[in-house]
């Protein structure tokens, strides 16, 4: 048997590789002028659909799907201030739903049947998808046009289809699905607050 002999990695040096390539990614999104100005209008669309008697759902696939999840409790329990909850709803959450879709229709369709069923035009959609790509979260584009409810997508590496489809495309930049994941977080958090602000300004912050 040979032996192979592996050089250990250096555990410093590669989480100051991922923080430089965290900042890099940061500040090439705040010199994105379309970037944000596409997610000002994202996030006041979601303030009029929350004073409208709207609700948001949200949905993605592996990491993406426990950042949805992550969104949901921050509207229903709150960010940073006690208010009263927020209806917003990931569509990762239910096994039995999510199997039976994904057994009867196919995993594309893992989404868009539940949007189906619940969705209505003054509710909203933001679907998380690093590559754009994921066909659940485009099928689930497709049916909000239908439906005539708007739609947010966080996504990178271009954006894909997903970018065509989704009424508030915001394309954050990133050269590994790790720094477009933090990326998403960040937006993620900001339009919550975003929120949180508009119909709460009176709130206590909570410390």
């Amino acid at each position: 048997m040979t032996n192979v002999m592996t050089s250990t990695p250096n555990p410093a040096d590669i989480l100051q590789s991922n923080a430089t390539q965290s900042i890099q990614a940061k500040e090439a999104l705040l010199n994105d002028t379309r970037l944000i100005e596409t997610f000002s209008k994202a996030a006041s669309h979601v303030v009029a659909c929350y004073k409208s008697g709207g609700r948001l759902y949200i949905a993605g696939n592996g990491g993406s799907a426990a950042d949805s999840q992550h969104l949901a409790a921050e509207f229903v329990s709150k960010l940073a201030r006690d208010r009263n909850p927020l209806p917003a709803e990931s569509l990762t959450t239910d096994t039995s739903i999510l199997t039976a879709i994904g057994n009867d229709y196919g995993y594309e369709h893992v989404f868009s049947r539940q949007l189906i069923a619940k969705l209505k035009p003054n509710d909203v959609f933001l679907g998380i998808t690093t590559s754009g790509k994921s066909k659940n979260i485009l099928s689930a584009l497709q049916v909000c046009k239908q439906i005539g409810a708007k739609s947010i997508v966080f996504t990178g590496f271009g954006g894909g289809e997903a970018a065509t489809l989704a009424d508030y495309p915001l394309i954050v930049p990133g050269n590994r699905t790790s720094t477009i994941q933090e990326l998403h977080i960040l937006l993620a958090h900001s339009v919550c607050e975003t929120v949180e602000l508009a119909l709460f300004p009176m709130e206590e912050a909570a410390h």
